[in-house]
């Protein structure tokens, strides 16, 4: 049996995604950008999606930036409120962020400009009395990822938000694990940015957006053409912005009854394990994106496991119980913490595969 159980790295294209790919590859594949009537079918589905988006996330179809993933539009996010400002203003972002904000970072500190990585807590959260301790009036960004990738757990992004705001600074999220996975609402959050990348909401690689909050000063991502508001220049890839909106829509439309199945194999999977007398910790808060379970077994080797599971035919990550700065969680001790797998569940997955999954587990770990 083979069983995928790696979505939180990347998902299967939803086919009615793929099929609304399909007329712009081959048929409908005029330039959107061009005046005459062939470009007027692309830049029709483009305007549509855009709006299909916006009413995803409660924003504005003019708020919709689309970029070529999630690492762009971090970048984007976080390297243009630093040439903005132009001083010494300061950057503030937590040590589990994805690479594409904690390397984004780096890279804005190469600059000259100073970055704070705010610590979290045993379960992988931002606590707002640590971000009160760093914050100041110097504070331009704070960037604080949605969910985390590792180990599911969700922030307080409105809270955190409110504070970042009372200092006059920005807010960016990395939702790239959240979008079309749990509901969000940018006006409620008032988040200033957010990014999200398709091919982890079932529709294609190499596409995704960032939000920009109406009245947000940024630096354009890409100079040419007039594409994009005049903010990221490049002929659109028509065919994979439509099948980002479909496949968005169409998971915002069937959150409650995947998320439902989910929470249903997580606890099939976490008591088989347990009733096998497994010692395990699951790592991460109780607030966290369904699916995404995160194991350290005593006394083992994340690579070993996920070698010895590929050739049981399941795929799965060697999750981190630290952070993406290779800092251990303090409730994670160090007889555990190296042998830390992901399990992420999509809504393919079925009670068989968890039975496969937990009883491959088993046959590793105990012999």
């Amino acid at each position: 049996m083979k069983v995928y159980a790696d979505h939180a790295a990347t998902t299967q294209l939803d086919i009615d995604a793929f099929e609304a790919m399909k007329p712009f590859l081959l048929n409908d594949f005029g330039n959107a950008s061009q005046p005459y009537s062939f470009a007027r079918t692309a830049k029709a589905a483009l305007k549509s999606a855009r709006a299909t988006i916006a009413s995803c996330i409660n924003a504005d179809p003019e708020e919709i930036y689309f970029t070529s993933g999630g690492t762009e539009s971090d970048n984007w996010a976080i390297k243009s409120t630093a040439l903005i400002y132009g001083d010494n203003r300061a950057t503030i972002t937590s040590q589990i962020e994805h690479h594409a904000v904690l390397h984004a970072c780096h890279a804005v500190e190469r600059m000259g400009f100073p970055v704070a990585y705010l610590p979290v807590d045993s379960q992988g959260v931002v606590q707002s009395d640590t971000l009160s301790e760093y914050l100041s009036d110097s504070t331009k960004l704070v960037s604080i990822m949605f969910a985390n990738n590792e180990i599911g757990t969700i922030q307080p992004i409105k809270e955190l938000c409110e504070m970042a705001h009372s200092k006059g600074a920005l807010f960016h999220t990395d939702a790239v694990q959240a979008v079309g996975h749990i509901p969000i609402d940018v006006k409620e959050l008032n988040v200033d940015m957010l990014s999200a990348s398709a091919h982890k909401f079932n529709g294609p690689k190499g596409i995704g957006f960032l939000y920009i909050k109406k009245g947000t000063n940024m630096v354009s991502y890409a100079d040419g053409g007039a594409q994009e508001f005049g903010m990221r220049a490049g002929t659109e890839n028509v065919a994979s912005i439509v099948a980002m909106a479909v496949a968005l829509e169409k998971n915002c439309k069937r959150m409650d009854s995947v998320n439902t199945h989910l929470v249903k194999l997580e606890h099939r999977l976490i008591a088989s394990l347990q009733d096998a007398g497994l010692d395990f910790i699951r790592n991460g808060s109780n607030n966290k994106i369904p699916g995404n379970i995160s194991l350290s077994f005593r006394g083992s080797e994340g690579e070993m496991l996920l070698h010895r599971l590929d050739l049981m035919g399941i795929s799965v990550s060697t999750g981190s119980a630290c952070d993406s700065e290779n800092t251990q969680l303090s409730h994670v001790p160090e007889e555990y913490a190296k042998g830390t797998i992901r399990i992420s569940l999509g809504y393919e997955n079925t009670e068989e595969e968890i039975t496969h999954i937990a009883a491959s587990l088993m046959k590793i770990l105990k012999h």
